[in-house]
């Protein structure tokens, strides 16, 4: 997130207060990817990241008029793309898990030989199972941080909670990250180190 507000997002959003739905599509143009991504990664459906997409931007359409124009439009769209994450996994009870992004900034595989690749997707597989494993807001914060690369200030205003409870769920994701990940660590030492 960069530092000091987005102008240009307070002129689109007082557009959209305008009834303008240029300025409204210009915003789901600038934001739908990060969204989207978001509600994939915690989902980990196609179809409802689709629909969490729409409903975040039908929700920023009904409460254009409680936005404030000066603070970055971001975290508020993360912070409405959790929420609706937490009602859908709640209501279908479906697990949060990190997709290849988020193992993309856990290990940086060599795609040199097809041995290495093979070795590589057996990586994947391990990881997703163990992030599978997590709880809801481990797994929230896991991809919040890693895939989202988001800091810990910046998750604690999207998700409500404060820094250290983001810093905890973090703490103790990893360290039970390490522990499914243990008995991989003959095949993926650089995913042990990672996590230690």
């Amino acid at each position: 997130m960069t530092k000091g507000p987005d102008t240009s997002d307070g002129l689109l959003i007082g557009r959209v207060c305008q009834g303008d739905q240029e300025a409204l599509g210009e915003l789901y143009d600038r934001y739908r990817n990060q969204v989207f991504r978001t509600a994939l990664a915690i989902t980990r459906n196609r179809e409802t990241a689709e629909d969490i997409l729409q409903e975040v931007f039908i929700k920023l359409y009904h409460y254009r008029e409680r936005i404030d124009t000066t603070l970055h439009l971001a975290p508020w769209l993360y912070r409405v793309t959790t929420n609706l994450c937490y009602t859908c996994v709640s209501r279908r009870k479906r697990w949060l898990t990190a997709l290849d992004d988020v193992i993309e900034n856990i290990v940086a595989p060599s795609r040199a030989s097809p041995e290495r690749q093979a070795e590589y997707g057996e990586l994947q597989t391990v990881i997703q199972q163990a992030i599978d494993t997590l709880s809801l807001n481990q797994k929230t914060v896991i991809v919040l941080h890693y895939l989202s690369d988001l800091s810990l200030k910046e998750i604690s205003y999207i998700l409500a909670v404060p820094e250290g409870t983001v810093k905890s769920r973090l703490h103790y994701g990893r360290e039970n990250l390490r522990k499914k990940l243990k008995n991989s660590r003959a095949l993926f030492p650089e995913v042990a180190y990672e996590f230690t």
